[in-house]
């Protein structure tokens, strides 16, 4: 049978498991402790109570046996100024079983009243037996007694009652209890303490790697460091193993990307150069088919080196110099045209991913933007959340898209306008590159009058 959690701890931290479970069981034995104590407590308070009125029932019954005339003698000396004190709760009672009322002796203290019998006087007493038990006195006063039958031969059998307040055995009780929980609460709250110490203690090295993990991830550091103890060590060399082998796939796959690149682009230029040998009928369809798979191709790859590198751990790239590099590189590419482009991006902003990426996804963005605009590209920037959320918004002053235009624009090899220069897959190359890295692509209205294009990506800062 396999033991599971309570639903109450699923998915709780092992902190806190570990917390719960040792507050559950110290409190557990805590109580058992402290009703274990309280019992014995109160079986030695009575022990220690009982041999007291023990101490005055001998004394009775020693009178009683040197008495020469047990009916006349005066019996009760005991030394206790409470058995002189009316209804005092400390009584005592001597008398045969069956004597009238006037012929039992009894202490100043019951005033005419009586102590009861702990055995009834039908039953077979057993003489020499000490009896013991509570009982109620005057007043429903609960009284511990003590009772002790004496046989005199001839002179008969007596019975000897001595009674005390049964209340001073409860309120000793009582008192032990208030200083046993005080006692208890002291010690639960060390407990407790010495246990979150030692939870915090244990558990630090599992937090130091995930220290070390949220920082690869971050790209902060390319693998964990630091002294592990010989329980988390192993998982922190298969983790850096992990890391090794990550960047080793991720390395062969730029390379078969790369190298297949150059096997179908090259083909591709032979044909298209054998061609312009053909007629001229021949020659246009096979330069137009050669386009069309070199585009296909590029789409392809770009895929295929998107799911490669997106998501890589580890890698993060500063989003300034590499916006300022687009913004100088297509500034020049359009130069002609005489355009405006601004960046407005806060320095320590980082991207959480590849630097050929973001230049991708941002420079087709920009491109877009620059064959589009009349004067002015504006690219800004921000960070956003604790996630954190970086949002790279590009916009224009060109005559913008209608909203089915906008929905229509990501779809692969749509042109929106043949006149402008491009195969039409600028904008599903982002789109792809986005989702890869769990982000989002929007399209909408520009306050500039045109378009904005605004990615929505995991950052960082420093």
């Amino acid at each position: 049978m396999t033991l599971r959690p309570p639903r109450l701890l699923a998915g709780r931290s092992i902190a806190v498991r570990l917390a719960a479970s040792s507050l559950f069981w110290s409190s557990l034995i805590l109580l058992a402790a402290g009703v274990i104590l309280s019992a014995l407590y109160r079986q030695n308070t009575e022990r220690a109570f009982d041999e007291r009125l023990l101490v005055y029932a001998n004394d009775l019954a020693a009178d009683l046996v040197n008495a020469s005339d047990p009916e006349q003698r005066e019996l009760g000396s005991l030394g206790e100024p409470r058995f002189d004190i009316p209804l005092s709760g400390w009584y005592w009672q001597l008398g045969r079983l069956e004597a009238r009322p006037r012929d039992v002796h009894s202490s100043r203290s019951l005033v005419g009243n009586a102590i009861p019998l702990l055995a009834p006087d039908t039953s077979e007493r057993r003489f020499g037996q000490v009896r013991k038990d509570y009982a109620s006195g005057p007043e429903s006063r609960l009284l511990r007694v003590i009772e002790r039958d004496i046989d005199l031969g001839e002179d008969g059998r007596y019975v000897v009652r001595v009674a005390g307040p049964g209340d001073e055995i409860s309120g000793a009780q009582h008192r032990f209890l208030a200083a046993l929980v005080a006692t208890f609460l002291l010690v639960g709250a060390g407990l407790g303490l010495s246990t979150l110490f030692q939870i915090r203690f244990g558990l630090k090295p599992l937090s130091d790697l995930g220290v070390a993990v949220a920082a690869v991830r971050r790209g902060h550091a390319h693998r964990i460091d630091g002294h592990y103890p010989r329980d988390v060590a192993p998982l922190a060399d298969e983790l850096n193993l992990l890391l090794d082998a990550n960047r080793e796939i991720l390395e062969r796959a730029r390379t078969q990307v790369g190298n297949l690149a150059h096997a179908l682009k090259t083909p591709l230029s032979i044909i298209v150069n054998e061609a312009e040998g053909a007629s001229d009928d021949v020659s246009g369809r096979v330069r137009e088919q050669a386009a069309l798979m070199r585009d296909q191709v590029d789409y392809y790859l770009n895929r295929a080196r998107a799911a490669a590198l997106a998501g890589t751990l580890g890698a993060v790239t500063d989003l300034r110099p590499v916006l300022d590099a687009l913004a100088r590189t297509f500034g020049k590419i359009y130069r002609d045209r005489d355009l405006t482009i601004t960046v407005e991006a806060p320095d320590g902003l980082r991207f959480r991913g590849e630097r050929q990426d973001l230049e991708e996804m941002a420079g087709n963005l920009i491109d877009n933007a620059c064959k589009w605009a009349g004067e002015t590209v504006a690219i800004t920037a921000s960070l956003e959340g604790d996630g954190p959320t970086l949002r790279i918004a590009v916009d224009d002053d060109g005559p913008g898209l209608s909203e089915d235009a906008r929905r229509v624009a990501v779809e692969r090899g749509r042109r929106l306008d043949e006149t402008k220069p491009g195969s039409g897959l600028g904008l599903s190359i982002v789109s792809d590159l986005v989702a890869n890295y769990h982000g989002r692509l929007d399209l909408s209205a520009s306050a500039l009058g045109g378009t904005r294009a605004e990615l929505t990506l995991m950052g960082d800062a420093t």
